[in-house]
């Protein structure tokens, strides 16, 4: 049989698209089958990450001079010919760099470093991406019957060079911080049965930290390296400043300041995390409910412009056939 002569829909040969879609079909299966069944610890990753920073702190690395500090940051040969580059050019400020590293230290990027990478990238991404949409829109013309829409492309692919990266940065840190405000509420829960049980602060954040690791991989990351800061830095005080700094949620913050105040005034620990643990608990809930109440009017839409037309076809379809094989009959 020739294959030219098969049934077609739309120009499309049906056959054709039906085993291509089966094939699809069939690579999807095995890829959910084979995610399903090797199931890998999230926190594998992290481990190595946090095992490097408590051998930095059991070096010594980390004192209170600033002199010191600086020789923690890890120097790679790119970034120290970009930061000199920028640094002649003029366009590199401390703010900046300040900025970047705290929307790295969000993301869950441990590396400081990378601040100067992302701060030359704003720099080389306009160029880049600007000048291959001028070429390829104004010399090569590859959509000749554009005119305003020329100026618009160029203009959208310079934006994207420039707030491409920060943009991405946002993004990642927007999902952390979502997965660590999810988890602590149980994280308070099980340092409210820590303190009870007469287990210190450092050891109560590792506890939980394992307990968490799995469900809560981001939330257990920092559990355990704040755990690993409160056992080898001088002050107590900076690794709970710390953890504040990494993580960008005011409840992440709230529990900090009750922790130093614990720390400082004595004041039980339990009791305050307990107040705190039922505070986001009901700002949870309440965020859920929110989120159920606007799910009507999100729902309008898609009921109008999909579920409608279908359901009027499926009831009125068949008396409309009826209908209309009673007047062709009529006619006949």
């Amino acid at each position: 049989m020739d294959p030219s002569t098969g049934p077609k829909l739309l120009g499309f040969d049906v056959i054709l698209v039906g085993s291509i879609l089966a094939g699809i079909a069939a690579v999807a299966v095995l890829v959910a089958i084979y995610s399903a069944v090797t199931i890998k610890d999230p926190m594998a990753k992290r481990v190595k990450a946090l095992e490097g920073r408590r051998e930095e702190l059991k070096s010594g690395l980390v004192t209170s001079s600033a002199k010191k500090r600086q020789s923690l940051v890890r120097k790679t040969d790119t970034t120290e010919k970009i930061k000199d580059t920028l640094g002649n050019m003029k366009v590199l400020q401390q703010s900046q760099v300040d900025i970047v590293q705290q929307k790295l230290a969000w993301a869950g990027i441990r590396n400081k470093e990378l601040a100067v990478l992302i701060i030359g990238l704003r720099m080389i991404l306009p160029i880049v991406l600007g000048g291959t949409a001028f070429v390829l829109l104004y010399l090569v013309e590859i959509y000749p019957d554009w005119q305003m829409k020329r100026v618009m492309a160029l203009a959208a692919a310079l934006f994207a060079g420039y707030k491409g990266p920060e943009i991405y940065l946002s993004n990642i840190a927007k999902k952390r911080s979502d997965a660590i405000r999810k988890g602590l509420p149980d994280a308070l829960d099980l340092l409210v049965i820590c303190a009870e049980a007469g287990l210190t602060v450092d050891a109560a954040f590792n506890r939980v930290a394992k307990e968490l690791g799995r469900a809560y991989p981001e939330l257990g990351d920092e559990f355990a390296l704040t755990a690993i800061e409160l056992s080898f830095l001088n002050e107590r005080k900076k690794a709970f400043d710390n953890l504040a700094y990494r993580v960008n949620l005011e409840a992440v913050k709230g529990v900090v300041t009750t922790m130093i105040q614990t720390e400082r005034y004595g004041t039980p620990l339990a009791s305050a995390l307990r107040v705190l643990s039922a505070e986001f608990r009901n700002e949870r809930m309440m965020r859920a409910e929110e989120k159920a109440a606007r799910l009507p009017a999100i729902m309008t839409v898609p009921l109008i412009m999909f579920i409608l037309p279908v359901l009027f076809i499926v009831i009125l379809g068949p008396a409309a056939c009826s209908i209309a094989d009673a007047f062709s009959g009529g006619i006949g």
